[in-house]
């Protein structure tokens, strides 16, 4: 099973060429994640001498929403675009392949880490307060429908990141996440500048074959918003939290 695999990797994430053999690496699949919705998958990425254990998602693997349209590929690779933009690289790696052994789907660094931790575990802890917090303004941006607990994984360096974003940038508001410790808090005055000048045109034009106009649109309004506020949201509901929570 899955759990008895060795999850190794012979690149850190940052490594371009962790980045160059997730895009033409041959694939392996390893065995199904357990828990998830749609098929998701661990595989082994060989380039060379080097191998990587990834996410797989193919878009044949999803359940069929009537709220987004199929292929969520596409809003895996945006968020890693969006990251890469705000310049914090708390999502892994994620690149679309086309020849993978399913069909079209993202492949995704595979981080270790202690999945008995999650955000629950990390809130008011000074090591991760500040980037949960710049991980809820993400959110906001990307209009993240579903940030459950068990999406911020803090790996063995103390390092945090963040995955599964398939219900991302909707172009209706439909924030849903765990993170409302962090609500009101003020952005920081380099985050709200960085936002405030936010646009279409300096954003990847790769976002253009990934979103549609629509949802792109309201990507850069979401930014201005929230620089514009200067603080992030609350929810006088105390609904909007995505289920399970974890």
């Amino acid at each position: 099973g899955v759990d008895e695999i060795e999850l190794r990797s012979t690149l850190e994430p940052d490594d371009p060429a962790a980045t160059a053999a997730l895009l033409t690496g041959e694939i392996d699949i390893l065995g199904r994640m357990p828990w998830s919705s749609n098929g998701t998958f661990l595989v082994r990425v060989h380039a060379g001498a080097d191998e990587l254990t990834a996410i797989y998602k193919p878009e044949r693997a999803e359940r069929p929403l009537w709220d987004f349209p199929a292929g969520l590929w596409r809003r895996e690779r945006a968020a890693r675009l969006l990251d890469e933009a705000l310049g914090w690289r708390y999502v892994p790696p994620t690149e679309v392949r086309h020849d993978a052994p399913l069909g079209v789907g993202t492949v995704q660094y595979f981080v270790p880490s202690d999945l008995s931790v999650s955000a629950f575990d990390l809130v008011g802890d000074e090591r991760f307060d500040t980037h949960l917090a710049r991980l809820a303004a993400f959110d906001v941006i990307a209009n993240n429908t579903d940030r459950k607990a068990g999406h911020c994984l803090p790996d063995a360096a103390g390092r945090l990141w963040a995955i599964d974003h398939g219900l991302c940038f909707h172009s209706e508001e439909k924030l849903r996440t765990v993170l409302w410790d962090y609500a009101a808090q003020p952005l920081d005055v380099e985050l709200r500048t960085r936002l405030a000048g936010f646009s279409v045109a300096e954003l990847d034009p790769e976002f253009g074959e990934l979103l549609s106009g629509e949802e792109l649109n309201a990507v850069v309004d979401r930014a201005q918003r929230l620089a514009l506020v200067g603080v992030l949201p609350s929810d006088p509901s105390g609904r909007r939290y995505p289920w399970p929570l974890i």
